[in-house]
């Protein structure tokens, strides 16, 4: 057991022993109204003859009562008035309370707050984030509410995130009123004759009132400024709509399904094509791609499953039809007509911001119209970033929204980029064939990945014969004339050459085509945002319900982020969509704490929660458990012994903090770590859940095993072995 549980368990007992021993040894009863009142004039006259000793006394006994969360506070706040007067009494009292609710506070902290985390994390992660935001507010609130046992709240606040420093401020100014009006009562003890009389109803009523006011205040504050930014436009009679929609891609489509669902009048904008980049430049066609990529790569090591003679030819321009075809395929899902007899009022063209209830949207044909909203939702996208570098411009080089329209394998690909999109890239179109060669301006392939992701994701590129150029940064782009009839030949078909930086060396890398894979923008122009002034910065700023700086307006997808993948654009629509349609009569703030990602090259990597890299970045304490691939035997079958499975927990507990998995199907594999997260389930259900043998999915029980190997109880185990023999006879 490490020290720090055992003095944890060490201060619950000691803490335990001194409550059982203020009941049991009838401490309780020096702490009545009527002990006080019949020793009022003695106190008083010790008071005056020791002040300083009282005083000291006095808060210690207050403080020792309040930490250990004992009954007696409120008759010791009628002490303090009755024996030190209004002024010096309300004084003591005020900071012995603060400083015990303080040290009650920090007890349960320290005592209860891990294992109340381990088995109600996803709840105190939601209740830490909005305490982060208004926690003040509401134990301001708590606080001026006398009906809600003050011992309570400083347990509870133990267990949360809230500051220590906030928690004795707040408590110091919010406990005041009352403090107060229980020190004035002390100094008239003679006329109470229970404590009701000090906290009447009308009493209560008023602190309760003076507690909620500043949600009150905080409510008011809201809307002023909602007013202030809204108030340089005339605000429509009445709106044509209940919600329009900018964009069809992953976010929009889903916001429009959900508000027709919901039985909203919605209109949803697209310039080109509903379906978004993922449908027609992203997912879809990259994972075609992928497929036929590793097919000819299945093809080529069939020797090694004991097929003799196996032969593929790459046909590139058939590989690329073939995408089209599973894009023509999968299109009727976001078409039009399916939006349409959804209910959904589906317009191309361009849409442009006239003010946060107007869009104007200008057809392909030229015509315009505008449309009213009560409100609207951004769902743009994101575009590839194209670096700045000299000659990039005149060299033409393709993104991953344009590279789609190739139809001949280029000879040699440099790819400009080394992390998720570059990867999967790459490795497709050396598998088809190309001489890939990736530029990576870091000293690693997937630079947010760990050490051990990131060593065999080269090792498998460079094997399959990709060139890797790490730590080398790009200068500019030239065009060499061929040695072979230098004067014959035109500047433009000479060889095409990055000129990059490796330390101090200048590196030349021939190429025949350019990949641009440095990652992608959120789409911020052409559509208005600069003249309603809505705050943004690389993307779109939205506080925790999606809202943006106009309260009318929200944003949803990549244009947003925080997260550029698909099923995130589509999470944050659920959201945005509800927000908007149903604001300000309800509201939900975006849920992030689950957040699974994936990376299609071949072994796949794919990721939840932390990695431990992050972890070690964010100093949260962490223990590792890893589970080589190599040993399941599903894996040994299919020759896919490549990868591993890495949980991270929190130390001495199966609490799942984040999982990587590295192999075959390995997103696939991900989803039972996502559920596990998302619900609380921890290691040991997972060993105790049975998975169909012989399946991938055995490796993730597999990784709990290796958990509860390293956890097993010896001690337990110690005394088993001997129950054992000492059956044996």
């Amino acid at each position: 057991m490490k020290k720090s549980s055992q003095l944890r368990w060490w201060i619950l007992a000691l803490v335990v022993l001194a409550v059982i021993a203020f009941f049991a040894l009838g401490f309780g009863r020096y702490l009545s109204l009527d002990m006080i009142r019949s020793e009022q004039g003695r106190l008083q006259d010790w008071r005056q003859a020791h002040p300083l000793v009282a005083a000291l006394g006095f808060m210690g006994i207050y403080i020792a009562v309040t930490g250990l969360s004992l009954p007696g506070a409120t008759v010791l706040t009628l002490a303090a008035g009755a024996v030190f007067g209004l002024g010096w009494g309300t004084l003591l009292a005020s900071f012995s309370a603060s400083i015990g609710a303080t040290l009650a506070f920090l007890l349960a902290r320290f005592v209860l707050r891990d294992w109340v985390r381990e088995k109600f994390a996803s709840r105190l992660e939601a209740i830490d984030a909005g305490l982060k935001k208004d926690g003040a507010f509401y134990l301001f609130t708590l606080r001026l509410v006398p009906a809600i046992p003050f011992f309570l709240i400083n347990l509870a606040m133990g267990l949360t995130g809230i500051g220590v420093v906030t928690f004795y401020g707040v408590s110091q100014i919010g406990m005041l009123a009352g403090t107060l009006v229980y020190v004035n009562a002390g100094t008239q003890l003679a006329q109470i004759r229970s404590l009701s009389d000090v906290a009447s109803p009308s009493l209560i009523l008023s602190l309760v009132l003076l507690g909620v006011l500043p949600l009150i205040v905080k409510k008011l504050l809201d809307i002023l400024r909602a007013r202030k930014a809204l108030r340089r436009w005339k605000k429509p009679a009445s709106f044509e709509r209940n919600l329009v929609v900018i964009g069809a891609g992953s976010a929009g489509l889903v916001t429009s399904y959900i508000a027709a669902a919901v039985k909203a009048s919605v209109t949803l904008i697209e310039r080109e094509r509903p379906g978004g980049d993922c449908l027609y430049t992203g997912c879809v066609p990259s994972k075609a791609l992928i497929h036929s990529a590793r097919l000819m790569h299945e093809i080529r090591n069939a020797d090694a499953a004991g097929i003799r003679n196996a032969q593929g030819e790459v046909d590139f321009a058939a590989v690329m039809e073939r995408l089209q075809r599973v894009i023509t395929e999968i299109e009727p899902h976001d078409s039009p007509e399916r939006y349409r007899s959804l209910g959904v009022d589906v317009v191309q063209g361009e849409a442009r911001l006239l003010s946060p209830w107007e869009v104007e949207i200008t057809a392909r044909d030229g015509t315009q119209r505008r449309i009213t909203s009560r409100a609207i939702v951004i769902a743009t996208g994101a575009h590839p970033v194209v670096p700045k570098i000299q000659g990039i411009e005149a060299t033409g080089y393709y993104t991953s929204d344009t590279l789609w329209e190739l139809r001949v394998l280029p000879r040699r690909l440099l790819v400009l980029g080394g992390g998720a999109i570059g990867c999967e890239l790459s490795q497709a179109f050396a598998r088809l064939g190309a001489e890939v060669t990736v530029v990576e301006a870091s000293d690693r392939l997937l630079s947010r990945e760990d050490d051990a992701v990131c060593e065999l994701v080269q090792k498998r590129f460079e094997a399959e014969g990709i060139r890797l150029l790490l730590c080398h940064t790009a200068e500019r782009f030239e065009r060499e004339a061929s040695t072979d009839d230098v004067a014959a030949r035109s500047e433009e078909s000479g060889e095409q050459v990055l000129v990059a930086r490796h330390k101090d060396a200048e590196v030349r890398i021939g190429f025949d085509a350019l990949l641009v894979a440095v990652g992608r923008k959120a789409r911020l122009e052409g559509y208005g945002l600069e003249g309603l002034g809505i705050k943004s910065g690389k993307t779109i700023d939205a506080d925790a319900f999606l809202q943006t700086t106009i309260p009318t307006i929200y944003a949803a997808g990549d244009v947003v982020g925080p997260y550029q993948f698909t099923h995130t654009a589509s999470h944050e629509a659920w959201y945005a969509a509800v927000n908007a349609l149903f604001a300000p009569f309800k509201r939900f703030k975006v849920d992030y704490r689950v957040i699974p990602a994936a990376i299609f090259i071949d072994p796949e990597v794919a990721r939840v929660g932390l990695n431990e890299r992050e972890a070690m970045e964010k100093k949260t304490p962490y223990e590792l458990t890893c589970y080589d691939i190599a040993e399941l035997d599903r894996a040994i079958a299919d020759d896919a012994r490549r990868g591993f499975v890495r949980v991270l927990t929190v130390p001495g507990k199966d609490t799942i903090l984040g999982a990587t998995i590295v192999g075959t199907h390995a997103a696939d594999l991900l989803a039972e770590y996502v559920l596990a997260m998302k619900h609380g389930i921890g290691l040991k259900k997972i060993l105790g859940t049975i998975h169909t043998y012989p399946t991938m999915s055995e490796a993730n029980k597999s990784a709990a095993g290796v958990w509860r190997n390293a956890h097993k109880p010896a001690r337990l185990l110690r005394l088993v072995e001997r129950f054992h023999r000492w059956r044996l006879g």
